[in-house]
């Protein structure tokens, strides 16, 4: 068996001078031990072994995109995603052609009956068409609609292969939307939406359980009061800070937001309740320059400069660029989070979100030997899938040996 011997991080604690021990796609056991004769034991060498990172908002790295709509689209960037310490992924749509949907959906269920070479596909992030327009972001305009079930009934065909799906609370059709996701097992969010915290209450009362992109394409009091002088009303922020049913997300790139707020969300929300994400774009591991979201025709153009994703004018942001390596030691930094619980946040919290910390998202006998190695810096150095590597930066200062 493969034993892993040095500092593990669990999900309240790290367990220093511990062994964790996997045989095949399964961790066998975790503690404060002794190899086993037989064992081939890599000391970690001061670094540390981490559950690997579940990312839940993820479009694109390499050069591609999902929303590309092929298979070596999603094997590349898949394997980009590994070697940033991700082993799992919600696959995640933009708004667009309803036959390039569907593509990817047929895609996403391929994928996760199949090896991608690099993280796993947990099933779909079905992220747009049904957004508000004014709150899009930098998605393409040409195709934001409003849901309907003549055109939903036809994504949920995929609903095994849908994890979650986004709607703005105040379109016309999204209860009904909600509540035929809810029927087939697939999770909801709020996202890209300008709706009142009355509009909101509503919406957890449908089903929905989880926020996209704290702090970003969403309304506010002071958004809100533009069309409101009195009396002022909460939104979509206010709400996600006030219920404790929802869950949400942050882009810890130190690009997005101020360290103000990533401690405010993390103080309401609590390593529980509160995801890392990537919201990652083509440009992952790419030079400067122009690149698009979403699809290859019809994509919405963006340049990457400066380390974050822009829309051409320079005056609005375009998603990350940077894997989930790098929110872990940039939220690590601006906030002075403990360490487990950071990982807690980029590992098992997201994959409770996804409805699937009963095999991922932790370091315990009997769940799949999905693991990232870090050293002392947190920089990865090597990532296993099902126990088998995908990624080795270098085995320099990681000791292999045998016990006899």
């Amino acid at each position: 068996m493969l034993a892993f011997r040095g500092q593990i991080v669990l999900p309240d604690r790290i367990l220093a001078d511990a062994v964790v021990r996997i045989a095949g796609a399964r961790i066998v056991s975790v503690g404060v031990d002794k190899p086993w004769p037989g064992d081939t034991v890599i000391d970690l060498a001061g670094g540390f072994l981490a559950p690997g990172f579940v990312d839940l908002h993820v479009h694109g790295g390499d050069g591609h995109d999902f929303m590309d709509g092929t298979a070596d689209a999603f094997r590349g960037i898949c394997k980009a995603h590994a070697r940033h310490g991700t082993t799992a992924l919600l696959p995640t749509t933009t708004v667009a052609r309803h036959d390039q949907c569907l593509a990817v959906l047929e895609l996403c269920r391929r994928f996760q009956r199949g090896d991608s070479g690099g993280a796993r596909v947990i099933g779909a992030h079905f992220y747009g068409p049904y957004f508000n327009f004014d709150a899009r972001g930098a998605h393409p305009g040409a195709h934001v609609r409003n849901p309907v079930p003549d055109e939903y009934e036809q994504y949920l065909a995929f609903a095994n292969a849908i994890t979650t799906a986004s709607v703005a609370a105040e379109l016309p059709g999204a209860e009904g939307f909600v509540r035929a996701c809810r029927a087939r097992g697939v999770r909801c969010n709020v996202g890209h939406s300008f709706a009142t915290f009355a509009q909101m209450r509503a919406a957890v009362d449908w089903g929905v359980r989880h926020i996209d992109h704290l702090f970003c394409a969403m309304s506010d009091r002071a958004r809100l009061r533009l069309t409101q002088t009195y009396p002022m009303r909460g939104g979509v922020m206010e709400a996600t800070l006030f219920f404790d049913e929802l869950t949400t997300e942050i882009i810890a790139d130190g690009k997005h937001l101020e360290p103000e707020l990533l401690q405010l969300a993390y103080k309401i929300k609590g390593p529980d309740r509160l995801a890392l994400v990537t919201d990652c774009n083509r440009a992952l591991d790419m030079p400067d320059g122009p690149y698009l979201i979403g699809p290859l025709d019809g994509g919405e153009p963006m340049i990457k400069r400066d380390d974050v994703g822009l829309l051409p004018s320079g005056t609005a942001l375009a998603s990350s660029v940077a894997g989930m390596d790098h929110m872990l030691r940039t939220f690590l930094r601006l906030t002075g989070a403990p360490l487990a619980e950071v990982v807690r946040m980029a590992s098992l919290t997201p994959a409770r979100i996804a409805g699937v910390d009963d095999r991922l998202g932790s370091i315990a006998a009997g769940k799949l030997a999905d693991l990232v190695v870090l050293d002392r810096e947190l920089q990865v150095r090597q990532v296993l899938v099902n126990g088998q590597p995908v990624h080795s930066r270098e085995t320099a200062g990681l000791e292999l040996s045998r016990i006899d």
